[in-house]
């Protein structure tokens, strides 16, 4: 009996430390609201001009590929642009045009070549098993964004949840084979370019105006006509505050003293270890979107809980600078 209670008592000492550390969490979540340069809310603001060249018929083309599309071709959610098709195997029909009307095309937000884009995740080479688990995590619930107003989260729980498993499981096999590709171009600047947010991302105001960065990460598209395009060769360049590589790399060694290196569960050079998803060369928006996430309890799937206590008490600079380093790698 007494081994009984002692069990008992250890149990329950355990739920409160586990308790405790999500208060906590929460705490620190809540005096650093959701950085909006991260979350990039679209104020959706559209004028009769906009709407009119959303229904235009000229063939618009990229550099690279001899395809063209049309601006209405390019914004739908059930056939989008695939600009190079050898870049990559056949996609499986849910990827390709999706399932109308319940299911968007995994390709439009995602890309035809997985890699994704600042609002989203880049699914290239991610572990079958972890893109499984993700899609029953926002079907339960279990995965949310800290942001009500950020659409790209509140779309793959309102559409892509209806997905079969059979659909989720060709998806996922697709995707996990795919070979990520460097994406995004890291700079160290006190300066960066005004923006704005359009379409879901920091887009430039195209006055030439430039502002100090301070404590934000600014990623934006390395062309934003090829992006808007989604042509995805065009990847993205992260504006990053002086010596974030620096202290990132520190805190990714170390664990932040809480754990060991973030290379024992992720792999060497981030790159991903077993069901444990890569981190190397992914956008640094999303990446503090995840940390942040997690800390708020947005994200609180199983394989969220090894990460709560990591991210407890993580400032928002640290965030910054870990994103920084991570985005810096080579995938």
């Amino acid at each position: 009996m007494a081994f009984f209670a002692l069990g008992i008592s250890l149990l329950a000492a355990r739920q409160i430390a586990t308790e405790n550390v999500v208060s906590s969490a929460k705490a620190v979540a809540m005096s650093q609201p959701p950085p909006y340069w991260a979350y990039a809310v679209d104020p959706q603001i559209y004028t009769s001009t906009e709407a009119a060249i959303a229904t235009a018929t000229t063939p618009r083309r990229i550099p690279g590929s001899d395809a063209a599309f049309t601006l209405s071709q390019i914004s739908d959610f059930f056939r989008p642009p695939d600009w190079h098709p050898a870049d990559h195997p056949a996609m499986p029909k849910i990827v390709a045009t999706g399932r109308a009307p319940d299911v968007f095309a995994c390709g439009y937000c995602h890309l035809p070549n997985g890699q994704g884009r600042p609002e989203n995740s880049s699914l290239a080479g991610l572990p079958f098993a972890y893109i499984v688990q993700q899609l029953a995590d926002f079907k339960s619930g279990a995965r949310k964004s800290s942001e009500p107003k950020h659409k790209p989260t509140s779309a793959m729980i309102a559409f892509e949840t209806k997905a079969t498993q059979e659909e989720i499981r060709s998806a996922a096999e697709y995707f996990s084979k795919l070979t990520p590709q460097p994406w995004v171009r890291v700079v160290e600047t006190d300066t960066v370019p005004q923006t704005h947010v359009a379409g879901w991302m920091l887009v430039p105001i195209g006055s030439g105006e430039m502002e100090p960065l301070g404590h934000r990460i600014i990623e934006t598209p390395e062309s934003l006509e090829r992006t808007e395009l989604r042509d995805d060769r065009s990847g993205f360049i992260a504006y990053v505050p002086p010596g974030s590589l620096k202290k990132g790399e520190a805190l990714v060694e170390t664990g932040r003293g809480k754990a060991a290196s973030c290379s024992t569960c992720h792999g060497l050079g981030l790159k991903g270890l077993g069901n444990v998803p890569g981190l190397a060369g992914r956008s640094p928006s999303y990446i503090v979107r995840q940390l942040y996430d997690l800390q708020s309890g947005a994200r609180a799937g199983v394989a969220a809980q090894k990460m709560k206590p990591i991210v407890s008490n993580m400032t928002l600079d640290e965030m910054i600078a870990i994103a920084a380093y991570m985005a810096s790698l080579r995938p």
